[in-house]
């Protein structure tokens, strides 16, 4: 009996669990072990986007028991939150959400930042940029990773050099892949620069997580600048234990330590610790580096008046100071310093227009510009400046010259400059322009220039006393017949009616704005809540011109892309300074 009891139970516990593959046979899979949830979830996930607002909840239905619902929104929330992208700024700082990724397509966004990566963004394209790609969002729907996502906004603020959002991006963000490169780039930067005290203080970004052999071994050198030689003599058994050490590492630290008194002159330029290690531990240290050699290191020798200019004897050797100043990685004046101390007599000084001619291009560069130094009338000055210009850009070394040809320009009395050299000095004089709010001048002779303007330009300028203008305006321009609206009043008022402002009727703006849309491509990211991929192709499009040089028609359809997908944080700044 007891053995077909047993049988009996066996054959209602396979009926059971045929009725359950049946139940359950679209789906092919043990939805509740964890391994398959989360994998089924990334799937739903990337083929529909979650909003952070919206609870999903799922509905299993039975045919043993009574419809019921299983919620399992916070599962599926946390599950989504796996798949975010770690940036700076929450979404809505800059009216994004956190669905802006969502609905692109990971290789679309790859590639617009690639090339966006090959320009060098005016101040307008590089905030947008920055405060798009820095937003805290969700991945894009398909073909992009967390990794990849992040590796492109990395790259991006190491290539530029923007050490204060790194440094940022670090404090927000605990754990994240490549954090031990940014860290890498970031104590490298501080080494370069000879600033060894700010380097250490980066260690404080390097979490138990982080295994990294380079920031192992610096923070070793961190302790013992520190006067922690215990803590540096543990850490360096523990990375021999670890294999983290070698012979040179070895020799280095024990002569700091005071273990060992004989000095290790070998000098290593693999990466900057080990060039640095050698620099304070090789008495009378010299180094001349070429081409090959690691900015980082060039920037070093300059940083710590390691570079002797009087040890550069040959051209070779100046002409990699040259590529190296014209890389921004070595003090653009030591090259001035060189070309002053080549001798030449005093027939090769009086004869220089001629003779520098027939010189290899270092000779002649040195040439004029020690006769421009011993020019003394503006006029002389100025024809061996403008010499100079040509000879650097025909070399292509440009980014040598500017700052000096700039402050140089600046020194000369304006009184003094010919009028024929009038618009090289124009040209060449570098100037920061900042527009000031406060001397905007408003007319209510046209909408574009109207007090409306202050909705946008000052804090207290309330949507009341904004239509209050507008009526008073519109009565004005009424009475002028001949008044067409411009493309720069339709900016005006279509920001203003997304804002909330009632439009008087019978101003017609439509008809031009309607002639004068975006590209259609723009539009469809725009009508497919693609924002963020939007921002980026307004970033591109923008590229390196300054708005204020942008046509009226580019002006509106930037306006309109950023009233109709509610950036409107982008959407002020550009109506402020295209004003």
């Amino acid at each position: 009996m007891k053995l077909l009891n047993l049988s009996k139970r066996f054959l209602l516990f396979i009926f059971f669990l045929l009725f359950s593959l049946t139940l359950f046979g679209e789906e092919k899979i043990d939805i509740w072990n964890k391994e398959n949830f989360e994998k089924n979830n990334e799937n739903i996930t990337k083929e529909k986007p979650l909003s952070e607002e919206n609870k999903i909840k799922i509905d299993v239905k039975s045919n043993l028991s009574n419809e019921s619902k299983i919620e399992i929104s916070d599962e599926i929330k946390n599950t989504q939150e796996s798949f975010a992208v770690s940036g700076i700024y929450d979404p809505e700082e800059n009216n994004f959400k956190l669905d802006m990724w969502s609905n692109s397509e990971g290789t679309k966004i790859k590639d617009t930042i690639d090339r966006i990566n090959k320009i060098k963004l005016s101040n307008f394209a590089e905030e947008m940029f920055v405060n798009t790609i820095l937003t805290n969002s969700y991945l894009p729907a398909s073909n992009m990773t967390e990794e990849e996502f992040l590796e492109k906004k990395l790259d991006w603020l190491i290539k530029n050099k923007k050490n204060n959002l790194i440094e940022i991006f670090l404090k927000k963000n605990e754990e994240f892949s490549h954090k031990e490169k940014v860290i890498k780039y970031l104590i490298d930067e501080n080494i370069s620069k000879a600033n060894i005290k700010e380097a250490c203080n980066k260690i404080n970004f390097i979490g138990k997580d982080i295994r990294d052999k380079y920031l192992e071994r610096f923070k070793i050198i961190c302790f013992i600048k520190s006067n922690k030689r215990n803590e540096a003599q543990l850490m360096l058994d523990i990375l021999r234990e670890q294999k983290f050490s070698d012979k040179f590492f070895d020799n280095k630290i024990n002569f700091l330590l005071g273990v060992n008194d004989k000095q290790d002159n070998k000098i290593l330029d693999d990466n900057l610790l080990n060039f640095y290690l050698s620099s304070i531990t090789v008495k009378d240290f010299e180094y001349l580096p070429n081409r090959k050699t690691d900015p980082f290191i060039w920037k070093y020798l300059s940083s710590a008046n390691l570079l002797k200019v009087e040890n550069i004897e040959n051209k070779e050797q100046l002409k990699e100071l040259e590529l190296a100043a014209n890389n921004n990685t070595v003090d653009k004046s030591q090259v001035f310093e060189i070309y002053k101390n080549i001798p030449y007599n005093i027939k090769d000084l009086l004869r220089a227009e001629d003779i520098y001619k027939t010189l290899e291009p270092i000779d002649a560069r040195a040439l004029i510009y020690q006769k421009f130094l011993l020019s003394d009338s503006t006029e002389n000055k100025l024809n061996y400046l403008i010499l100079l210009h040509q000879l650097f850009k025909k070399d292509k070394l440009s980014n040598i010259y500017k700052i000096y040809l700039s402050n140089e320009l600046k020194l000369l009395d304006s009184e003094d400059v010919p009028r024929k050299y009038e618009k090289f000095v124009l040209n060449n004089i570098i100037v920061e322009t900042r527009k000031k709010l406060n001397k905007i001048k408003y007319s209510d002779s046209r909408y574009e220039t109207s007090k409306m303007l202050r909705f946008y330009t000052e804090k207290n300028f309330s949507l009341k006393n904004v239509e209050k203008e507008l009526k008073n305006v519109h009565k004005k321009i009424k009475r002028n017949k001949k008044y067409k609206i411009s493309l720069k009043d339709v900016v005006l008022l279509e920001s203003l009616e997304s804002d909330g402002v009632e439009i008087p009727k019978d101003i017609k703006y439509q008809q031009l704005a309607e002639k004068n849309l975006p590209p259609i491509e723009l539009l469809n990211f725009q009508k497919n809540n693609e924002i963020g991929l939007l921002a980026l192709r307004i970033v591109e499009l923008i590229g390196q011109d300054k708005i204020k040089d942008f046509d009226d028609q580019s002006i509106y359809f930037i306006s309109h892309l950023l009233n109709r997908s509610g950036l409107k944080k982008f959407r002020n700044k550009l109506l402020i300074i295209s004003i």
